[in-house]
């Protein structure tokens, strides 16, 4: 588990309405803890057990005695409606609320608890209260299938707790011409998010400074162990690792309050210049340690990279969603092979952020488009530090959470995967295949006005990623729509 994440401490609450037994709710609840536990879930079990009102302060003392930062509540017969959901609007994180299905026939004649009853009584109470508690997608369920739903809640509630205690650090402006991946950030503070927004010029200054600083030497050794026989440019590696301990202790002198932190940087042109090389490298192994590094100062990239590590526990990348794929590679390695019509597919493509781990082979390149403007094509030098492969075949979770130009919250998320074909391209790359990607690029993404940048996490997590940005309260999630399921404003005449 990362150290940028937060570890999530889960504890269970049971209710009971006073007119059914109170043990039929802890017997059910024990139950499910036992099932969660045979899972390899951690879970703290609260010995209170909610009927009334004056009950909901010695609940949340337990709670925050054992350290708990999110609450599952269990309903194990009906529920006391008003005190359970008092005991969610008092209590500091994220909560569920689920319910004990009647186990047998047996239980009907007079040990049924009526919990699926209960749960909309709950739904009204919550409503009044204006929370939005995380609810499963069938509530109700045996001790094991609610042990199921426990796990389920896990990630999301990381990542809820997570943006809680973020500071997102950025270096510069964005380049006039990249200037699509701005937000406005008023909708981050509103999530609990910090932003901490510097100038370039605070980061050259701090490089300047590390200048012979006594871990570089350690910091090139661990890249050229990491980079292997992809260590082609060596000679940049000193300016690197100098700039990887820049970062290092910056983040770690201006996390102030907060406990997780993501970065957002500038990167060109004039960073090549001015600091003499390209900082992707350097971001892909801070990412790979769970401090995503968006590239372009793009803010909301970094905060929807973040999200993916909190569900993941693993490394995810940023990746422009940047070209088509040609008709005669489609036609040589993906038609007849992978179920794919052209349309599905795009390339996925940045500089050289991702991962080594999320590459099929890494190595230290330069980046051509920038060595064309910035050194005439020639030798590189300036242009020197981009990691470069194709990206590892495999599913993935093409997602991110934005904000509209009137400050509105918005999403999306689809899944598809990387393909086994070599891309024949330059940076980090890969063929991405995602069910009728056709019309969720035109109706999904360009009639919403999403920018080029999207989070990638590795595998398919969609369904945690869309309940966290439910509950962040996007309230129109786009995703890729099947054929027949039309978007607003597409022609159905087309």
């Amino acid at each position: 588990m990362f150290k940028n994440i937060p570890e999530v401490r889960l504890g269970i609450v049971a209710v009971s309405r006073d007119c059914f037994p109170i043990d039929l709710s802890q017997s059910r609840r024990c139950a499910v803890v036992k099932e969660f536990q045979a899972m390899g879930g951690s879970i703290f079990e609260a010995q209170t057990t909610i009927q009334y009102e004056q009950e909901v302060p010695a609940a949340l003392e337990e709670l925050k005695n054992a350290g708990c930062n999110a609450l599952a509540v269990f309903l194990g017969n009906f529920g006391p409606e008003g005190p359970e959901t008092m005991l969610a609007e008092r209590f500091d994180g994220p909560c569920m609320f689920f319910a004990a299905a009647e186990e047998n026939i047996g239980v009907l004649s007079s040990r049924r608890g009526d919990a699926y009853c209960g749960m909309l009584s709950m739904s009204v109470n919550m409503k009044l209260r204006g929370l939005k508690p995380y609810i499963p997608e069938y509530p109700v369920g045996t001790a094991q299938e609610c042990a199921k739903m426990l796990m389920d809640f896990v990630p999301v509630a990381r990542a809820l707790i997570g943006l809680k205690h973020l500071k997102v650090i950025t270096f510069g402006p964005r380049p006039f011409d990249f200037f699509a991946c701005n937000a406005p950030i008023a909708p981050l503070f509103k999530l609990g998010v910090n932003i901490q927004e510097n100038s370039e010029l605070d980061l050259l200054a701090a490089y300047n400074a590390h200048k012979d600083d006594p871990r570089i030497p350690a910091v090139m050794e661990d890249m050229a162990k990491e980079l292997g026989e992809g260590n082609k440019m060596p000679g940049i590696l000193p300016r690197l690792a100098q700039y990887e301990v820049t970062l290092l202790d910056w983040i770690e002198e201006n996390k102030g309050a907060c406990d997780y932190v993501v970065m957002a940087n500038k990167c060109w042109p004039a960073f090549q210049t001015q600091f003499g090389f390209v900082p992707c490298y350097v971001n892909s192994r801070f990412t790979a340690r769970g401090i995503p590094i968006a590239c372009e100062v793009d803010i909301w990239g970094a905060v929807s990279e973040f999200i993916g590590t909190c569900i993941t526990g693993e490394c995810v990348t940023l990746l422009d969603i940047n070209n088509s794929v040609p008709a005669d590679m489609f036609k040589a390695s993906i038609q007849g092979k992978f179920g794919y019509e052209l349309t599905d597919l795009f390339m996925g493509f940045h500089c050289g952020n991702t991962p080594l781990c999320r590459l099929t082979k890494g190595e230290m390149k330069y980046q051509l488009i920038m060595n064309r403007g910035l050194e005439g094509g020639g030798e590189p030098d300036i242009t020197r530090g981009t990691l470069e492969g194709d990206i590892a075949p495999g599913n993935i979770t093409f997602y991110r959470l934005h904000s509209t130009g009137d400050c509105k919250l918005q999403a999306y998320v689809a899944e598809g995967e990387v393909l086994p074909v070599a891309t024949e391209s330059f940076g980090g790359i890969g063929v991405f295949a995602i069910p009728e990607m056709g019309r969720f690029y035109r109706y999904g993404l360009i009639a919403n006005g999403y920018p080029h940048h999207g989070a990638v996490a590795f595998g398919h997590v969609a369904k945690a990623v869309f309940d966290v940005m439910k509950l962040l309260g996007v309230e129109e999630i786009t995703f890729n729509r099947p054929k027949g399921n039309y978007y607003p404003g597409e022609n159905p005449f087309k």
